[in-house]
C-alpha cells in the first residue's frame, strides 16, 4: 500500500513540477527578454517620431497645395477631443486621434488595488494602419485626428459612434457599434476614395496593447497571461515565446491576462501578419506585457471600400466568450499542451457540478467542498479497490519478510519469490497503484479550472479574501526563495494533512528497510510547501478537504468494510486453485531469471580468481 501511495505522489509531484517549468523561462530566455524590450523601445521611438514627422509633412503639403503659404509656418494645431459611449457593463471613451477607443472601464470588476477595471488605457495602447495622405505622402491613421464624432441611440437602447476625417479627396469613416449589456463592439472602417487612400488595396493593421495589472500578485497574473489567436480555424496561444508568424488566415487575436482579455476579431480573416510581445517575467512594475500585432488584408480594388471588425473588452468568462467567436472560450485555460486531455473532465464534469452547486449556495468556499465530496465519490470504486489491495499486501507481509531474511540481500531473488507469492495468493502488486495514477488527472483539471475561473475572483471564505489567489496569513519582510514574501494557511492545512496521510500508510504498512519510504512522510508534504504555497487559495482549500476525506475514508474502510480475516481465507483459498501465468507476468519472470543467470556467469570467474 505504502509503496503505491508513494508511486502515485511522486508521480504527481513529476506533472506538476514539469507544468511549472514548461509555463516558465529560464535565466537565459529572460536575458533575451530584457535585449529585446530594449531594442523594441528604441523601436517604437523612431517610429514615433517618424510618424509624427510625416504627419506634419503631410498636413503642410495640404496647406500648401490650397495656395495659403503663410499657413506653413504657422504652428500646427492638434486637439484631442474624448466621448463616452457606456451600457451596463462597459463604459468606452474614444478619442477623436485616431478615431478609436482610449480606455474602456469595465463596470462589474475592480482590481486588486480597489480601483476600476481600465483596458486599453496607456498611451502605448492604439490601432492604426497607413494610408496616402497626399501626393507621394503617407500617415498612420492612429495619428491623425479625425472630426467630432457624432452619436445615435437606436430603439433598441444600441448605440453608434462615427467619425469622419476627410483626406486626399477621400474620407475616413470609423463607425463603432455597442449593444445593450454586451462586451464586443462592431467595428467598421469605411474607405470613400479607397483606391487614392491605399495602394494596391494593401490594408495593413497595427495593433498596440499594453495590459496593466488587476491581480494582487503581478508576477503570478504575468505567468498566466498569453496572446491567444485563431490561425487557420485552429485555436493556438504563445505563453513564454516571444512571437509568432502568421502564414495562415487569422480570424482573432487576444491579448488575455488571468482573468481579462482584449481581442481584435476580423470580420474577414487577415491574410497575414505577425504579432510579437514582451513578457518579463523578473519585471516588478504593474506592466504585463507589451504586445504588437502586424495584420495584413488585401482589399477589392475600387473608389468603395470596407472593413468590418469587433473589439473585445471584457472578462475570461467561458459562457461569455463561447458566444462571440469560434474557439474563443479556449483563452480559459482548462486543460492546454500536454494538458489538454484534462479539458473534457473541466467541460463536462468540474464546471457542471460546480455550477449547479453555486447556484443555490452562495459561499463558493462551500461549493468547492461540495465539489471534492462529489469527486471523491466519483472515485470511491476506485480508492476502495487501492485499499483492498493495500490490506491484501498486509496480509502478506509476514511471509515478505520472511522471504526477505532467507534470502538476504538477493534483491534480485527476492523479487522474482514476491511474484510467485503475489500469484499464489492472487494478489495484484498494482491494485494499489493504477487507481491512484488514474486521480492525477482530476488534480490537473481541478489545477487549470482554479487558476482560470473568474467567478473566484474577488469571493472570499474563511481568512482567505480572494480564492483566486493565495491567502496570506503571514507576511514576511524579506524574499524566501520557493516560498515568496508569505505563507498560506490553507498551504499548510493542504500539507499537515498530507502528512497525516503518509504517516497512517506508514503505520498501516511499515517497511523500514527503504530508507526512501521511511523518509516519504516528511519529504513529499515538505515538496508540496513550496509547490502550493503561491497557487490559488482554491485549490489548497480544496486539496485540504480531499486529503481529510481520504484520512476518513482509510479509517472507515480498513476498520468497518474491510474483512481482514475473509483476505486471508481467500489468498488460501486462492493458493489451492490451479493458477495461469498472465503473459505479462511470464515474461518479467523470464527477464529477472536472466538477469540472475548473467550475475551469476560474472560472479564465476571472480571466483575462481
Amino acid at each position: 500500500m505504502d509503496r503505491n501511495t508513494v508511486i502515485g505522489f511522486i508521480l504527481l509531484a513529476i506533472l506538476l513540477f514539469l507544468y511549472l517549468f514548461v509555463s516558465t523561462k529560464n535565466s537565459q530566455e529572460l536575458q533575451v527578454q530584457k535585449k529585446r524590450e530594449q531594442d523594441s523601445l528604441a523601436l517604437v521611438k523612431r517610429f514615433q517620431d517618424s510618424v509624427r514627422i510625416a504627419n506634419d509633412t503631410a498636413v503642410v503639403a495640404a496647406v500648401a497645395a490650397q495656395g495659403d503659404t503663410a499657413a506653413i509656418a504657422r504652428p500646427i494645431i492638434r486637439e484631442e477631443r474624448f466621448q463616452t459611449v457606456e451600457n451596463e457593463v462597459i463604459r468606452i471613451s474614444f478619442t477623436n486621434k485616431g478615431g478609436q477607443p482610449s480606455a474602456v472601464e469595465l463596470k462589474n470588476y475592480v482590481s486588486g488595488n480597489g480601483k476600476p477595471v481600465i483596458l486599453n488605457g496607456t498611451t502605448f495602447d492604439k490601432i492604426s494602419y497607413s494610408v496616402n495622405s497626399g501626393q507621394g505622402q503617407s500617415a498612420q491613421v492612429g495619428e491623425l485626428f479625425f472630426d467630432t464624432a457624432t452619436i445615435t441611440r437606436q430603439p433598441d437602447g444600441s448605440q453608434t459612434i462615427a467619425f469622419e476625417l476627410p483626406l486626399n479627396d477621400g474620407k475616413l469613416i470609423h463607425q463603432f457599434h455597442l449593444k445593450p449589456d454586451s462586451y464586443l463592439v462592431d467595428w467598421n472602417v469605411q474607405m470613400n476614395g479607397a483606391d487614392k487612400l491605399l495602394t494596391q488595396g494593401a490594408f495593413n493593421l497595427i495593433w498596440q496593447s499594453r495590459p496593466m495589472q488587476h491581480e494582487k500578485d503581478a508576477a503570478y497574473e504575468r505567468l498566466q497571461s498569453t496572446i491567444c489567436f485563431y490561425e487557420d480555424n485552429d485555436f493556438d496561444y504563445i505563453m513564454s515565446k516571444a512571437s509568432h508568424k502568421f502564414e495562415k488566415p487569422v480570424q482573432w487575436v487576444s491579448i488575455a491576462q488571468q482573468f481579462f482579455n482584449i481581442t481584435l476579431i476580423a470580420g474577414n480573416s487577415f491574410s497575414s501578419g505577425e504579432v510579437s510581445w514582451i513578457k518579463n517575467a523578473e519585471d516588478t512594475s504593474s506592466v504585463i506585457a507589451s504586445a504588437t500585432a502586424n495584420l495584413q488584408a488585401k482589399l477589392p480594388l475600387g473608389a468603395m471600400a470596407s472593413v468590418p471588425m469587433q473589439l473585445y473588452f471584457g472578462p475570461n468568462d467561458y459562457k461569455i466568450l463561447k458566444r462571440q467567436a469560434p474557439e474563443m472560450d479556449k483563452i480559459v485555460n482548462l486543460g492546454r499542451d500536454m494538458y489538454a486531455f484534462v479539458r473534457p473532465i473541466n467541460k463536462y464534469i468540474v464546471m457542471p457540478v460546480f455550477n449547479f452547486f453555486g447556484s443555490f449556495i452562495g459561499s463558493l468556499g462551500i461549493v468547492i467542498a461540495l465539489l471534492t465530496l462529489f469527486i471523491r465519490l466519483l472515485t470511491s470504486p476506485l480508492v476502495y479497490t487501492s485499499y483492498l489491495s493495500g490490506a491484501k499486501m498486509k496480509a502478506l507481509r509476514p511471509e515478505i519478510e520472511k522471504l526477505k531474511a532467507r534470502l538476504g540481500n538477493d534483491q534480485q531473488q527476492v523479487g522474482v519469490e514476491q511474484m510467485k507469492l503475489f500469484r499464489e495468493a492472487g494478489v495484484n502488486p498494482l491494485g494499489g497503484c493504477i487507481p491512484a495514477l488514474l486521480q492525477i488527472p482530476i488534480f490537473f483539471a481541478l489545477y487549470s479550472f482554479f487558476n482560470s475561473s473568474i467567478l473566484l475572483r474577488g469571493e472570499s471564505f474563511l481568512w482567505a479574501d480572494d480564492l483566486s489567489i493565495y491567502d496570506s496569513v503571514i507576511k514576511f519582510p524579506f524574499y524566501i526563495w520557493g516560498l515568496g514574501n508569505h505563507l498560506s494557511l490553507f498551504t499548510l492545512l493542504a500539507t499537515g494533512t498530507s502528512f497525516l496521510i503518509s504517516v497512517y500508510n506508514m503505520n498501516m504498512t511499515p517497511d523500514q528497510s527503504n530508507p526512501a519510504l521511511k523518509y516519504m512522510p516528511y519529504i513529499f508534504p515538505f515538496i508540496l510547501l513550496f509547490v502550493f504555497n503561491r497557487l490559488p487559495s482554491a485549490l489548497t482549500w480544496y486539496y485540504t478537504v480531499s486529503n481529510v476525506i481520504t484520512l476518513v475514508l482509510q479509517w472507515v474502510i480498513n476498520n468497518y468494510i474491510i474483512d481482514h480475516d475473509k483476505i486471508l481465507a481467500n489468498i488460501e483459498a486462492n493458493r489451492k486453485k490451479p493458477k495461469v501465468k498472465p503473459k505479462w507476468q511470464e515474461r518479467f519472470e523470464e527477464m529477472q531469471e536472466s538477469q540472475k543467470k548473467l550475475q551469476e556467469t560474472k560472479k564465476k570467474p571472480n571466483q575462481r580468481g
